[in-house]
């Protein structure tokens, strides 16, 4: 059948259905949905809509983790013609409560506890939200079991409907996440999402399972965001199971339950576990820690580009490799994983290169919001490390000049079928991205020979030096990251004689390096003020500014005892700085730091 609406993604899957087409854990236990359960469930869910008088066009608001009933609201309400509103469940209030005035969402749906507790502090401000509904037991909340009973017994026939809903109707509003100021509301259509599902399903990226069993997929990253939103109709389409994780803090344990073949990540999360593998490693002893830095140091320059090339006896090494020691890493992994795929941030290039050489393919892409998402992405017949790999067919990608770059690198402007609509209501914003049918991300980057893409940078955040050299702080930033004692890092400089940067210690690392070296300390303040702290971390800052030039280097840095996080305003809900924030919250310390080593200068 031919696929123009998001709700034909279903419609094809139950020709072919399975018995866990999603599934969630309750009480302990996973509960599967049957592709049918699905399909019977959304049907019911549209016709209690229809039931409280929704009509095409109006919004419907969900803010929760991911859980089946995520997705069944959410197929429930597009098959009517109805604009799903997501939140993020991290979102402070006034968060909430803007998105749900400037979309005039008519219901909501929210999980409970935390984030109950949120919506309900900012419903009497939300004029527009008629009715809620909580997926979890509340005193003071209405079940969204009671939602359901709404349509459990109406026969109205649906087709009509469903019909009615055309390729070019809105299905979404996509609410970005806001480093510079107020969210604005990504307008998709069906047709922007399925051309990205249709073309991405087609690519040489998803694996096959080798002895025939059906293919599974362990969910995290949240489904209100477009790459999770994009990624589950395309699971839907390939007819792979969809398990969602309980929170991130039980992924180990349910990557062990579910055992996936395939899930999709960011790269500070792929991080975390590789520091958690290298904290092992750093514990063994006799032949099992040689055994470990020998593997390690086997596939530590690794390129999957250059595979067939490699000497049999490399080939050799690297197959007992995998057998005595990556094994265990893809174990930990629940032992079935053939892919991870990974955007939203840079992946580290020893990162790729030692998880491909382990066996464990990562697939890096880029894309955004406005693109529903995916712009480009490697696979397993083009993949080129470093890059975010080639454009996907029917998008195209063009470089548009900026001053303080090198020749070849630029905005990337983007035109193809997943370029949203617009901004809804902001007709001012639309304009400044989207010119003469070309959409203009913000981010700067460059196509090489072979037609891979390169992220560079981010346009906004570009900065200028008091010496007129022209700074990009994102790949000094992931370069810092990849410190093992370094967890969070905001390069600065702008109009000052020099770069430095704010530092965030990864502090059960650094916490753990002092105490084998019998350091005393009562707080983090008072550990990261230890001159031998200091110069541990100068060190290791030392070493990362040998991969810049000169004038991009880290001159001075500010070590801090507090994480930022998205409670604490300093990140968005997908974990990006605020700079502006930052920049504010430490303008004191930032200016003694400058004014100081002035000082120094002058004597």
């Amino acid at each position: 059948m031919e696929i123009r609406r998001l709700h034909d993604i279903l419609a094809e899957q139950l020709h072919q259905p399975r018995p866990d087409a999603i599934a969630g854990k309750k009480g302990g236990q996973w509960r599967r949905y049957s592709t049918e359960e699905v399909a019977q469930l959304a049907d019911t869910v549209s016709r209690s809509f229809l039931k409280l008088g929704l009509q095409k066009g109006d919004r419907v608001a969900l803010v929760s983790n991911n859980r089946p009933e995520w997705n069944i609201i959410d197929l429930g309400a597009i098959q009517l013609g109805l604009v799903v509103v997501p939140m993020y469940a991290n979102s402070i209030p006034k968060d909430y409560e803007y998105i749900l005035q400037h979309s005039e969402s008519r219901v909501l749906f929210c999980s409970g506890g935390e984030v109950w507790q949120k919506v309900r502090s900012i419903l009497p401000s939300c004029p527009s939200v008629e009715r809620v509904y909580v997926f979890d037991p509340e005193p003071d909340a209405t079940p969204w079991e009671a939602f359901l009973k709404i349509g459990e017994n109406d026969a109205t026939d649906l087709q009509p409907y469903k019909d009615a809903v055309l390729a070019e109707d809105w299905a979404t509003f996509l609410y970005t996440s806001g480093t510079t100021g107020t969210p604005k509301g990504v307008i998709l259509s069906h047709h922007n999402i399925v051309a990205n599902v249709l073309t991405v399903r087609s690519l040489p990226l998803i694996p096959r399972s080798p002895d025939g069993e059906p293919l599974r997929a362990l969910s995290f990253l949240p489904l209100n965001h477009s790459f999770e939103r994009m990624v589950f109709y395309t699971y839907l389409s390939l007819g792979i199971g969809v398990y969602y994780a309980e929170s991130l803090d039980t992924i180990g344990e349910n990557l062990k339950e579910v055992k996936p073949h395939v899930f999709t990540s960011v790269p500070r999360l792929l991080e975390k576990v590789y520091e958690r593998i290298m904290t092992t490693g750093r514990s063994l002893t006799g032949l099992k820690r040689t055994l470990f830095f020998w593997a390690l140091g086997l596939v530590e320059n690794y390129d999957p580009e250059k595979a067939s090339t490699y000497s049999i006896s490399y080939r050799i090494q690297l197959a007992l490799a995998r057998a005595l020691v990556f094994k265990k890493w893809k174990e930990a992994l629940g032992g079935n994983v053939h892919l991870i795929v990974t955007g939203a941030a840079a992946l580290p290039k020893h990162l790729a290169r030692i998880f491909w050489g382990a066996g464990i393919p990562i697939m890096e892409g880029y894309g955004l919001t406005e693109t529903a998402p995916v712009i480009s992405v490697n696979t397993f017949d083009a993949y080129r490390l470093g890059s975010v790999g080639r454009p996907i067919p029917g998008v195209q990608v063009r470089i548009e000049p900026l001053e303080g770059y090198t020749e070849g690198e630029g905005e990337i402007t983007v035109q193809g079928p997943n370029v949203m609509v617009g901004y809804y209501r902001n007709p001012e914003a639309t304009a400044e991205v989207l010119k003469e049918g070309w959409f203009y991300t913000g981010d700067v980057g460059r196509l090489d020979k072979d037609g891979f893409l390169y992220i560079t940078d981010r346009k906004k955040e570009l900065f200028k030096t008091a010496g007129g050299k022209y700074i990009a702080p994102q790949p000094l930033e992931s370069a810092l990251k990849s410190s093992f004692f370094i967890e969070q890092a905001m390069v600065i400089g702008e109009y000052r004689k020099f770069p430095a940067a704010l530092v965030v210690p990864s502090f059960p690392n650094l916490e753990k390096w002092a105490q084998e070296r019998g350091l005393r300390f009562s707080s983090r303040e008072e550990l990261i003020h230890h001159p031998q702290v200091v110069d541990l971390i100068q060190q290791e800052i030392d070493k990362i500014n040998e991969g810049f030039s000169q004038f991009e280097r880290v001159k001075k840095f500010i070590l801090l005892s507090k994480e930022w996080t998205i409670e604490g305003g300093e990140l968005t809900p997908t974990l990006k700085l605020k700079r502006r924030v930052l920049l504010t919250q430490y303008k004191d310390v930032i200016d003694a730091l400058y004014a100081e080593a002035e000082a120094q200068s002058a004597g």
